[in-house]
């Protein structure tokens, strides 16, 4: 059997060595949060012991009443934060407080500068939790034994790199931190200070917080569940410090909604939507997360799906009344009272976003900017709350500077429009200037720009709305001709195309053969010589592109070329054709229309080198000769 070294030091991960020290030399001046957040940490992992000590009530070791207790030493300049709670074992305490085992961390540190006046922001909307201890400490001290463990364990660092860990002998379950408070941050030394910050952010605690002053112990914070009090007795800073508790976010809750639900179901709940948006929003392995409770009872915080996945953004709690106290995990995941209380609470997400949407419009565009993307998701995946999802949807337009409804964009259709129409692609300014939407633009025609990869997904799903049909800019089969122009009543009498269009058109096909599904004259061209579209049964090319880069399709289909009639360069080309050696100069100039249209779409080239052999020639042919 091997046995761990009595002591041993170890290195932090990348991440955290840069993290702690933005902590200790950053601009971030709320350092009082660092006793919110060791509080915070110590109310979790009394949850958890509660929970498990449900199945195995031996891991209470005589010690059912939970409590953290807070106590400072001025003389040896310390604050300790203890709990009886779970505890780490050695293990836990280096994954735990060695690493940062969160998606976008990386790219989170990397926005992060010295002297960066987002600094503060930034590292409030990560979350810094353990380590914001290293704002007041220079050293810091955990001593921890898991409950049902013999072997207890002691963690020290300075914060400038590594820590030490060796076994602690005869340890209470749960963990007691001990900062060594460095010069200059007397002020956390002093009970008052203590006591105030406590008060201030941890009162929702529903755990006795003890503040020990001297010989007296004191219950400094309220210590009952903070969804249990009727809302008229809670105040606005309260919601809030109790959503960085629950929620563990450092921004303001931009939505609150707190109620209790009566009748076949009971049960209490407690959300909050952020105002702003998570690193990790999108990342693949991240799920819901509210916290579930049993009368009052902390069950867990994982895979209960308490809302579904396009409302992840929502943070807070739910108390059930009904549950048994007894339950697993593995049986939340099928528990029927569990799946009346999802399609509950979806419903009342979806219905406080329709609210906020009609009533504060501009406070609900920032809302759409930050978590849009996600709650498209529900338009693919969630066909029951469809019709209640699609009010709410909000997208950029080439008529109009801010975000437009589905609603909008119907009032605003012009005569003779029967559809909406749409454009994806991954970047809105390349978009706008997309030649497959000029002759939308030149008749007024509002498309909608669409950026975000689920976009692609949700419009093939829904198809319509309000019976108009989503239709693609960048197929074929638009019919332009039937909407009137934005500043005529009747449409304009179309221009005469060129004489040998058609014979043009047939060179074109030729030489192209079978690398275009056709070659023909366009309508929706008024600017550029030439574009790529799908034919109406195809694949939307943005969509292709992606299920390609994503290694979800293969080989894609053949794409028709449309040519601009009006375009002088299209004019004179026809014109060139029965001239003398024109056929083969037509031909190459097909391949390099054929290539423009592929450039200005973003695809790669199949053949650069002969793009670019065929594209000298031409301009040698267009210099004077050599004197």
């Amino acid at each position: 059997m091997n046995e761990a070294p009595v002591r041993e030091t170890l290195g932090f991960q990348a991440e955290v060595k840069q993290l702690l020290h933005l902590m200790i030399h950053s601009l971030y001046g709320n350092k009082e949060i660092f006793l919110r957040e060791l509080v915070s940490n110590a109310s979790d992992a009394c949850d958890k012991l509660r929970f498990d000590a449900i199945s195995d009530g031996a891991l209470l070791e005589n010690d059912p009443d939970f409590k953290i207790r807070v106590s400072y030493d001025r003389n040896a300049r310390t604050i300790t934060v203890s709990d009886n709670g779970v505890g780490m074992t050695r293990q836990e305490v280096i994954e735990q407080i060695g690493t940062i085992a969160r998606s976008g961390t990386r790219e989170f540190l990397e926005t992060l500068t010295s002297d960066s006046a987002r600094e503060a922001q930034l590292i409030g909307q990560f979350g810094v939790g353990f380590y914001s201890s290293f704002m007041v400490a220079d050293q810091v001290e955990v001593l921890s034994r898991k409950a049902g463990e013999k072997e207890g364990w002691r963690w020290v660092s300075d914060g400038k790199g590594s820590f030490t860990i060796e076994p602690a002998p005869n340890l209470s379950h749960g963990a007691r931190i001990m900062l060594h408070i460095r010069e200059g941050e007397d002020e956390y030394l002093e009970p008052h200070r203590l006591r105030q910050i406590v008060k201030t952010y941890s009162d929702h605690i529903a755990l006795p917080i003890v503040l020990a002053d001297g010989n007296k112990d004191e219950t400094i914070n309220t210590a009952s569940a903070l969804w249990t009090r009727p809302r008229a007795e809670i105040t606005a800073e309260q919601y809030k410090e109790f959503y960085h508790h629950a929620g563990r976010g450092f921004d303001e809750p931009w939505l609150t909604l707190h109620a209790r639900a009566e009748g076949v179901l009971e049960y209490t709940y407690l959300l909050f939507v952020p105002s702003q948006k998570p690193f990790d929003l999108f990342d693949p392995d991240r799920k819901p997360r509210l916290k579930l409770y049993v009368r009052r009872v902390f069950i867990t915080d994982e895979g209960t799906e308490l809302v579904p996945p396009y409302l992840r953004f929502v943070k807070g709690i739910v108390d059930s009344e009904d549950l048994p106290l007894n339950i697993s995990r593995e049986m939340l995941q099928s528990n029927p009272m569990l799946v009346r209380i999802r399609q509950q609470l979806t419903r009342r997400v979806l219905s406080e976003l329709g609210k906020k949407a009609s009533e504060a419009p501009e406070e609900y565009a920032t809302f759409w900017d930050n978590f849009g993307a996600v709650l498209k998701e529900g338009l693919y995946e969630d066909r029951e709350q469809r019709d209640t999802i699609l009010p709410l949807v909000r997208l950029r337009s080439t008529t109009r500077d801010g975000l437009v409804s589905l609603d909008d964009y119907i009032a605003a259709m012009r005569p003779g429009q029967d559809a909406i129409y749409t454009i994806t692609g991954d970047n809105l300014e390349l978009l706008k200037k997309s030649p497959q939407i000029e002759g939308f633009r030149a008749r007024g025609v509002e498309v909608l720009l669409l950026t975000d990869p689920i976009d692609e997904f949700w419009i093939s799903t829904v198809a319509a709305y309000k019976e108009k049909p989503f239709k693609s800019a960048t197929r074929g089969g638009v019919d332009l001709d039937k909407i009137a122009p934005a500043d005529e009543k009747e449409p304009a009498t179309k221009p005469e195309p060129p004489a040998k269009l058609a014979s043009l058109i047939a060179i074109f096909k030729l030489a192209l053969g079978e690398t275009v599904k056709d070659v023909r004259s366009s309508e929706r061209l008024t600017d550029s010589a030439v574009c790529l579209v799908a034919d109406e049964g195809d694949l939307d090319m943005h969509l292709e592109r992606l299920l390609k880069q994503h290694r979800q399709l293969d080989s894609g289909a053949k794409r028709i070329l449309e040519l601009n009639p009006q375009h002088p360069l299209i004019a004179r080309l026809a014109a060139s054709v029965g001239e003398s050696g024109a056929s083969e100069q037509l031909s190459e100039f097909a391949w390099l229309l054929l290539d423009q249209a592929r450039i200005v779409e973003g695809e790669q080239l199949p053949d650069p080198s002969a793009f670019a052999r065929r594209l000298a020639a031409l301009l040698e042919r267009g210099l004077p000769a050599a004197a």
